[in-house]
């Protein structure tokens, strides 16, 4: 005999049908700019604890990065260690004996946002427990301890979709009600950039940074990547980069052992790109230098830019390449960077750099237009485009100017 189900138990099963369709969405609103703040990994990859998270918000605070716009703070891989009786995961106690939740609290009372890591595949790439089959468990509990960013890895997904992963988690973080930024790690292995606009605010475009300008460290079963190698790893994705959709080149490494023309030069090039800022270094303890190039704003302004276009390599001569990015206003951000090891001598008539974005169908037109130059690293006015650039670029050293309209 057919039964039939009682009319108020199939309209309950309805309602959570139309439900789960209402949140399977991207939340929108969110890092509407590249987002900023500072990750774990590059400095500290599994030593992580509470003291640390604590102190580097403090450092963030006291250093002057919040107000430079650095606002994220984000534990990566190892704070977790198992999953209790019921599946919900477990944070190390030893590691962080006051739990998660307290360790977000004091990060907010600072002024700061908190985030987190986890992976989709069943352990993240350090061994601990991924959150596959338990996505909707971990965004639940995610929001509980008031998590405001997720970076979520790509390790042991052995017969998993990137598409179908990450939307998955995408869902469960909005069904939570909470905000929460979403970062794809997903590392461009299948090509992020041409479907993550609808399932998160930013995803990596490469495999993982290292502290080198140039090459690559051969890690057996992979490699990482130099900033140079990054850069020119994937052209002609920056059509897919815009407010609240931003590719992801990786963290920083400014202050992890490359020369100060290096990490300069890292940094800008991150900005021309409109890349998230995501700082890498210990900022309890940085030399001067390191400190003036993450909170250099006349700089960060370039990527933060609310028209949100990535820039791009308009020419390179004798190993001195030129990068634009159009900006607000009528704005543009202009690049010189020394690729080789040697000191290159620059003379440039602004006007043979005049260039026309296909992209943003925005001009720059030194010969018929008159602005003026900001040097960005001197903070200096350099006069006008009348004049030329005449300068010394040392090895691996960049300039960068904003021209405006006069």
């Amino acid at each position: 005999m057919t039964r039939r189900l009682p009319l108020v138990v199939a309209c309950a099963l309805l309602l959570c049908l139309v439900q789960d369709q209402m949140v399977a969405q991207k939340r929108e609103g969110l890092a509407l700019t590249p987002p900023m703040g500072w990750n774990s990994w590059n400095k500290f990859a599994c030593d992580v604890n509470e003291a640390l998270i604590r102190q580097t918000a403090d450092a963030m605070v006291s250093s002057g990065m919040r107000d430079a716009g650095y606002r994220y703070i984000v534990i990566d891989d190892c704070w977790q260690v198992d999953r209790d009786s019921l599946g919900f995961i477990v944070a190390d106690p030893l590691r962080f004996p006051s739990g998660i939740k307290a360790l977000a609290d004091y990060i907010h009372s600072k002024g700061l946002k908190f985030g987190i890591y986890s992976c989709a595949g069943s352990k993240t790439c350090g061994g601990r427990p991924g959150s596959r089959g338990h996505e909707y468990q971990d965004a639940l509990t995610y929001a509980k301890w008031g998590v405001d960013y997720l970076k979520y890895d790509w390790c042991n997904t052995e017969g998993l979709n990137a598409v179908g992963a990450y939307t998955t988690m995408r869902d469960a973080l909005y069904a939570t009600g909470r905000p929460i930024v979403f970062s794809l790690c997903e590392w461009g292995d299948n090509k992020s950039w041409e479907w993550a606009d609808t399932v998160g605010q930013l995803w990596r475009t490469t495999g993982d940074i290292t502290a080198i300008f140039d090459g690559s460290v051969n890690h057996g079963t992979w490699s990482s990547w130099g900033v140079m190698k990054i850069v020119e790893m994937r052209p002609g994705i920056r059509k897919h980069a815009g407010p609240g959709h931003w590719n992801d080149p990786d963290m920083l490494e400014v202050g992890n052992g490359m020369t100060v023309n290096e990490d300069r030069a890292h940094f800008s090039l991150w900005c021309l790109m409109a890349a998230p800022l995501i700082a890498g270094n210990d900022v309890r303890a940085m030399s001067s230098d390191v400190h003036d190039i993450l909170c250099n704003t006349e700089v960060i302004a370039v990527d933060q830019d609310s028209v949100g276009v990535q820039g791009y390599r308009q020419s390179i001569n004798d190993s001195v390449e030129v990068w634009l990015k159009p900006m607000s206003h009528g704005d543009w951000a202009v690049g010189f960077l020394n690729r080789t090891l040697e000191p290159r001598k620059i003379a440039v008539q602004w006007s043979s750099i005049a260039s026309t974005d296909t992209l943003s169908h925005r001009v720059l037109d030194p010969k018929g237009t008159a602005y003026t130059v900001r040097d960005l690293w001197a903070k200096k006015n350099r006069g006008t485009t009348s004049s030329p650039v005449n300068a010394t670029l040392e090895p691996h050293a960049m300039m960068l100017f904003r021209l405006t309209p006069r």
